[in-house]
Formats: C-alpha cells, structure tokens, sequence
C-alpha cells in the first residue's frame, strides 16, 4: 500500500497544485470551440460581466409566426462561458407559436410567467408529451427532442427557457426544409409533402431549390 501511495505522489502533488477557475468569461474575439470561448484575462474581468438585461424588454412579435425568442447565449452574455447554462425570453401573441425545432446541444426548462403556453415534445418512440402550462409552471424539453410552444387562449403568454449549456444549439424544422436550399424534390421525396405544398411553403419561408 505504501508503495502505491509513493507512485501515486507526483500524481496528487500536480493535481492540488492545478488551477481551478472559478470562472471563464469568454473572449468573443477567439474562436468557440468544443469547451467554449477562451477567456477574458482576469484583469480585465469586471462585475458588468456576470449581468445581462436583455430579457428584460419583450421581443417583436410582428411576424410570421407572431412570436420571438431572445437568447441570452454565450454570445450575448459571455459570462456564461464554460458554465453550462444559458436562457432565452419567449414573447408568443395570441395566435403565435414557436414551431418545431430542436436544440442539439442541451435541455430545456420552460418556466410561464405570462398568460398560458401550450408546449410539447415528440420522444423518440414518437410519444407526445403535451401540457397547457400557466404562470409559475414547468415544463422539460429533453435534449435534442422536436419540441414547439403555442400561445393557449386569446392573451399575450410569455416564458423563459433555461437551457444546460451555454450555446444550446437550434435547428427549426420548417427552416429546415423550406428555407433552405433543400431541393423540392427531395423534400417531396422523404417527407411525403404534395409537391405542390412544398412549393407554396418555399416561397412563404423563402427557401430555393
């Protein structure tokens, strides 16, 4: 026992000797890579790093899907390098969705505190989990699972996302498709959408091919 203990010395005399940093805020000018953003020097580091008001105000939601997402990623608040969160406001009108879409990089806490928002996902058994949420409810969007958030009712609602990294990733699945330059035919092809269709979509959303 003795024995290992001294071979296994040098091994613990480096690891306590590691530096931990308490924290990482990123430099936007590096690149972001698979552990984040390099950092800020920490002489350069000051208190307005570690706050964001862009959630305070309500997004635009004059457009096609009457509703907007504001993300308070890595790249707009690079206080949360390395930390493994992040956040987003949802401003959903009435009549509004936020369609289909996945984030490959993380899951998702949607918390109401505005009027009543329908949210669902689709599991990969195909299962659909739905539930009409009202202010101070929860709902979890498992990682990288097609998920959506409609306005319930006749009011404004509005939530904010929560997500376990801080640069989730999205990928909206009407995007996707239909502006894109994922050729017609072979939208047509895998998704079995009339030809017709993908082509009134493609000029709605603004997609070629």
């Amino acid at each position: 026992m003795i024995h290992i203990v001294l071979l296994l010395l040098p091994l613990l005399l480096s690891i306590s000797h590691a530096s931990v940093n308490d924290f990482c805020v990123a430099d936007l000018n590096g690149s972001d890579g698979p552990s984040g953003y390099p950092c800020k020097p920490p002489t350069k580091v000051n208190e307005h790093d570690f706050v964001y008001a862009g959630l305070a105000a309500a997004g635009n939601t004059t457009n096609i899907i009457n509703a907007a997402v504001t993300p308070a990623f890595v790249a707009q608040f690079p206080g949360l390098n390395g930390l493994g969160l992040s956040a987003a406001r949802l401003d959903i009108a009435s009549g509004g969705v936020i369609p289909l879409h996945t984030h490959p990089g993380a899951s998702e806490l949607l918390i109401v505190t505005q009027g009543y928002v329908t949210a669902g996902f689709i599991a990969s058994d195909n299962s659909v989990y739905v539930k009409t949420l009202s202010k101070g409810q929860l709902f979890i969007l498992p990682q990288g699972l097609l998920h959506f958030q409609v306005a319930y009712g006749k009011r404004k609602a509005v939530a904010y996302a929560v997500f376990s990294s801080s640069n989730p990733g999205l990928q909206i699945l009407d995007f996707a498709l239909f502006a894109s330059n994922f050729s017609s035919s072979l939208i047509t092809q895998t998704t079995f959408l009339d030809p017709e269709q993908v082509k009134k979509l493609k000029s709605v959303l603004g997609g070629s091919g």
